[in-house]
């Protein structure tokens, strides 16, 4: 797509950039145009996604999608126990020709970072990227390295294999703007998969269709759209209910609530429009707040989940509009 250079980033611009990718996402990820959404949503809200699901249900093959659908650099880092912090932020080493430390960029520096298995790293090397995701730089030795932007971590974990696993502390978890589960496909689904996915890998046939300039366009467009004072009400309504909720023990943070209203503005551009609706929020509400979340003891022996305790939470909680 064409832009001129100088202007200021329009909606239908950014609506056309995100367009262009969801087609070529969706052209390989079969049957989960919701998923590719919120991928969307991460990428021009300047936020970071989580994929958590049971093995060989496409969770890589959705980072290394939307990552060659847009021209820009991508760094993998399969997670293991023995990777150290260093291998991702970088390290400073001694040069001997120029008698001075020189640093090296450590996996983190690229636009999009597809992190495999997070939770098979050590706590400690998980916890080297919590200043790259919340404020795109990394700081080695006193030093700080600003990231290219757009900046996007996408990563994957299992959730059933726990042995040889670290689960992602609180901390880390609320780094992720969203969480999505890929979920089986629909039987239909599945069979165009065996007819497509079998004899070639469907990413040898993806080219880009955007480049860094025109996602940093996108996201530039996305902060212009509006969000009325009654739907930030209403998202603070929501995350001060899970707050007080019995089935929980740990409610949304404020990191959480402003995730929601950045996602809820992404969310919009990307069906061309200049303002939120309270179905933008609704929508969203359970892939920014549900992991974010913690069940107290009354919530683990109701075996309730997260994701239905935000559901319960956004059927109660009267929208703008509905309000008496």
């Amino acid at each position: 797509m064409t832009t001129v250079e100088g202007q200021a980033p329009t909606l239908a611009e950014a609506a056309a950039t995100a367009g262009a990718v969801r087609q070529a996402v969706r052209r390989v990820v079969v049957g989960k145009d919701d998923v590719v959404d919120v991928a969307l949503v991460c990428l021009l809200a300047e936020g970071h996604l989580l994929v958590e699901d049971v093995p060989g249900v496409g969770k890589t093959l959705l980072a290394k999608t939307l990552a060659r659908s847009i021209d820009c650099s991508v760094r993998r880092i399969q997670f293991t126990p023995d990777l150290l912090p260093s291998d991702v932020t970088g390290v400073s080493i001694w040069n001997q020709e120029r008698a001075d430390f020189e640093f090296r960029p450590g996996a983190v520096f690229a636009n999009v970072v597809i992190g495999d298995e997070i939770n098979r790293a050590s706590p400690k090397t998980q916890s080297a990227l919590l200043e790259s995701m919340e404020e795109q730089q990394v700081t080695v030795d006193g030093t700080t390295y600003p990231l290219p932007p757009p900046f996007l971590v996408v990563a994957t974990q299992n959730p059933v294999e726990m042995d040889g696993t670290y689960p992602l502390p609180e901390a880390q978890r609320d780094r992720f703007m969203a969480r999505v589960s890929m979920g089986y496909p629909r039987e239909a689904d599945e069979l165009q998969l065996l007819d497509s996915h079998v004899g070639a890998d469907p990413l040898l046939g993806l080219h880009p269709v955007a480049d860094a300039d025109a996602v940093r366009r996108a996201i530039g467009a996305v902060r212009t759209v509006h969000v009325s004072d009654a739907l930030r009400r209403f998202v603070l309504d929501l995350v001060s209910a899970t707050r007080h909720h019995p089935d929980l023990r740990l409610g949304a943070s404020p990191r959480a609530g402003l995730q929601l209203v950045r996602a809820g503005r992404a969310l919009a551009a990307l069906h061309g429009r200049d303002h939120v609706l309270p179905d933008d929020v609704r929508a969203l509400a359970g892939p920014v707040l549900a992991h974010r979340l913690l069940p107290s003891a009354r919530g683990r022996s109701g075996r309730k989940d997260p994701v239905e305790v935000v559901a319960e939470v956004v059927a109660r909680t009267a929208a703008p509009g509905a309000r008496g």
